[in-house]
């Protein structure tokens, strides 16, 4: 992965993944036994938890997001799941499989967790299959998108709570094919694996609804900061409208130099979710106005769970929550819905049991369920409105759920 100079706190949000550990925390305090691998879920205890995100490195921002997103969820259930204590062991993914893998490695090997939690490189979760299947050890992903994850690379072992790159950009392909867009789209997104997936599902989903993709770039990955030449390119195209993957500092130049150079108000942009989320948005002001994108969340979804969830991350945080903080609080969720019915603490016991948890009905991003070990979730349509001086991503339409695509 390609550094970003000067990146701050969240302006990674969006960044897709193709090490020591910190000290162990305790969830509630002193945990009662140890680690309890084969024992029933009946008789209390403790569980414990690798949470493996990013705690150095440029994808640090979203590892304090979904750390935030894991530590509500026990904040507000009494650091428990069930009659068990949960004891998290964090450790740093850092920014690739070199640091990511040894990581995982770890918290199963030294420090003996039950389950693994985390995950923002999708390269790491690919590369730690043979680890979970040799310990027989489950592994929530909370980020990583790649559609072998949950796809051809496929093992019982590594369940995900978050999204595939190309579930996020169909959606989009599919809405901009039934929305009566005359003419085609132009297609751009950064050259690595996950601008592949994306531009790959949003173009399989368009052309088959009936569009037409009038041309398709792919700048160099961290390093293109003037995207002239290719706001040219769009402009000369006769595009009626754009679409994009770009995330971190990335977006934030390229909605500003789509605006700058007048590209906004004749062709429209649009996005997968990622390229207006978190503090993003800010620093493209008043340039993001307009912009639409889909995503499976938005803080501004109107249900109960989220307005809760809203709440009480600001009022903890002093700002608004992400989709990753969403993500690692709906793992920490089903972790506890599974552990009402698991007969141990296993990975066999554990996938079993998730797979019949059913609708999560309580969830920030509204219901959903699991479908091939990955989210059926609901995608929403969402545009950059000014409310009442602050930008945010309203939601203008749910697309209805979506699994991952074949």
């Amino acid at each position: 992965m390609t550094e970003h100079p000067a990146i701050t706190r969240r302006r990674l949000l969006g960044l897709f993944g193709a090490a020591a550990a910190l000290p162990v925390l305790s969830a509630c305090g002193s945990s009662v036994g140890g680690a309890s691998g084969g024992a029933t879920t009946g008789g209390g205890g403790t569980v414990k938890v690798g949470l493996v995100v990013p705690q150095s490195g440029v994808y640090a921002a979203l590892g304090t997001d979904m750390t935030r997103g894991w530590e509500l969820w026990l904040e507000q259930n009494g650091g428990r799941f069930g009659d068990r204590t949960v004891e998290t062991v964090i450790a740093d993914e850092g920014e690739t499989p070199q640091t990511g893998v040894p990581a995982v490695q770890k918290v199963l090997q030294s420090d003996a967790v039950d389950v693994v939690v985390g995950l923002v490189n999708s390269a790491t979760a690919l590369g730690v299959g043979d680890l979970l299947t040799e310990s027989k050890k489950l592994l929530i992903v909370t980020n990583a998108g790649a559609a072998d994850v949950t796809g051809k690379a496929r093992t019982p072992y590594i369940w995900r709570t978050s999204f595939t790159n190309a579930q996020v950009s169909s959606a989009m392909g599919t809405y901009l094919a039934q929305s009566g867009l005359q003419g085609g789209v132009y297609a751009i997104a950064p050259d690595y694996v996950a601008g592949t997936e994306v531009i790959a599902g949003f173009t399989a989903a368009f052309v088959a609804g009936g569009g037409t993709v009038v041309g398709e770039a792919k700048p160099a990955f961290g390093k293109t900061t003037d995207y002239q030449p290719f706001l040219t390119a769009i402009q000369q195209s006769g595009a009626k409208a754009t679409f994009c993957f770009f995330s971190g500092a990335e977006a934030i130049t390229f909605v500003r130099q789509y605006t700058e150079f007048g590209l906004a108000t004749t062709i429209p942009l649009f996005g997968s979710g990622f390229l207006t989320e978190g503090s993003v948005l800010p620093q493209q002001a008043e340039t993001a106005l307009g912009v639409q994108t889909t995503l499976h969340y938005s803080d501004q979804l109107d249900n109960p769970a989220n307005a809760a969830f809203v709440e009480a991350y600001t009022a903890k945080h002093g700002e608004s929550p992400s989709c990753f903080s969403v993500q690692s609080f709906d793992a920490a969720n089903v972790l506890n819905r599974a552990l009402s019915t698991a007969t141990a603490l296993d990975g066999d016991s554990l996938a079993t049991a998730l797979g019949g948890v059913g609708t999560i009905d309580d969830s920030p991003r509204g219901p959903w369920t699991f479908d091939g070990q990955s989210p059926r979730q609901n995608m929403y349509l969402r545009k950059v409105e000014d409310a009442s001086g602050t930008l945010v991503n309203a939601v203008l339409a749910d697309l209805g759920p979506q699994s991952q695509p074949a």
